[in-house]
């Protein structure tokens, strides 16, 4: 399978986002706050970003199935913005004012400027990176059992067994409609480039 194949391509970038010091604060619950405050108002924005992606997705797909599972994965991502609505209530963030540092900026256009301009295999390969790789940390960090500090909800929400599924059926699309593999493997290893650098902006405050 393509995603499987990618994925196994791109190991050295996962490993490096969960050996990230960022990641690995969020995994022992000793992430300074500063840093995920900014995090949480950057990743906001991002999904906002993601969500319209998805919407373009859609709108592109050639089968009635495709189009109604772009849909339900758009809802997905509105249903996670819930999660940095609790925190941004919780830590008195204001999501409405968030402007995007330059990681994220980057990421955002390049998966907007994907949907816009590319076929839907490229948008699919663009767009599973981030969520095979949050779920691949979510349950790394759940193990042996999900840890009980500041950042619990954060780890449940991403190992959690509806990640998971929301994943697979990502990865399912990106199997069906990416045709050639080769630009869809540089597609995939710049997003999780990016994901790597919108850790490192999270955890440096830029």
């Amino acid at each position: 399978m393509i995603s499987s194949d990618l994925w196994q391509a791109n190991q050295d970038l996962s490993i490096a986002c969960l050996e990230h010091p960022f990641v690995q604060g969020i995994a022992q619950g000793t992430l300074p706050r500063s840093c995920f405050v900014f995090y949480v108002g950057q990743d906001a924005f991002f999904l906002r970003a993601f969500a319209r992606a998805y919407s373009l997705a859609a709108a592109k797909a050639p089968d009635w199935e495709g189009f109604n599972l772009f849909h339900h994965l758009a809802n997905g991502v509105l249903e996670e913005l819930q999660l940095h609505q609790h925190y941004a209530k919780a830590w008195e963030i204001d999501l409405q004012t968030i402007q995007p540092g330059v990681a994220t900026r980057r990421y955002t256009e390049f998966l907007l400027t994907t949907a816009w301009t590319r076929d839907i295999g490229a948008i699919a390969a663009a767009m599973t990176p981030c969520m095979r790789l949050y779920a691949f940390l979510g349950q790394k960090l759940a193990q042996p059992e999900i840890p009980n500090h500041q950042y619990t909800d954060w780890i449940k929400t991403y190992s959690s067994d509806e990640f998971e599924q929301l994943t697979q059926q990502l990865e399912n699309l990106t199997n069906r409609y990416v045709i050639n593999e080769s630009p869809a493997h540089s597609i995939y290893r710049y997003a999780l480039f990016c994901e790597q650098e919108f850790f490192q902006a999270a955890w440096t405050h830029q």
